[in-house]
């Protein structure tokens, strides 16, 4: 094995004991170790049976997935690892946010629950709201998400 000389660090891969971090937000009440999986209603759309599940590398955008959607539980935000491949969210990547800067995937693969984020800060109430509003009129006018297709 060489060295690397401006260092003294060995030339092969380093390894970290990081990860990267996934959220998911919702209104589920689920516990450590349990699978989130495809099948039950989306929360977007039109409420089909989802063929994906959703989740993210920002907390920010795991927010907006426990504010948005439906029920009447608390909003929940899970740190999941995946366990399959997960994909860009062509909903944000492909009609709102070119390039994924909100770090939004999916997946056909359950996701393990390995801990909840238990303190964070939801949006103002407005901007919820407005949101909401903005889903409702898209839904009005027939502008399906993408994931419904």
């Amino acid at each position: 094995m060489t060295n690397n000389k401006d260092h003294n660090v060995p030339a092969t891969t380093v390894h970290t004991p990081f990860q990267q971090t996934y959220f998911h937000g919702t209104k589920a009440d689920l516990r450590i170790g349990d699978l989130i999986t495809v099948g039950f209603n989306s929360n977007y759309g039109q409420r089909k049976n989802a063929r994906y599940i959703f989740l993210s590398a920002t907390l920010d955008a795991a927010v907006w997935g426990a504010e948005l959607a439906f029920g009447e539980g608390r909003e929940r935000i899970y740190l999941v690892e995946p366990t399959g491949p997960i994909e860009d969210d062509p909903d944000l990547t492909d009609r709102k946010f070119p390039g994924n800067p909100t770090k939004s995937y999916r997946s056909a693969h359950p996701f393990k629950i390995v801990g909840e984020v238990t303190i964070w800060q939801g949006h103002p109430p407005e901007q919820v709201k407005a949101m909401k509003d903005g889903l409702a009129k898209l839904l009005e006018q027939g502008i399906n998400s993408l994931n419904d297709q």
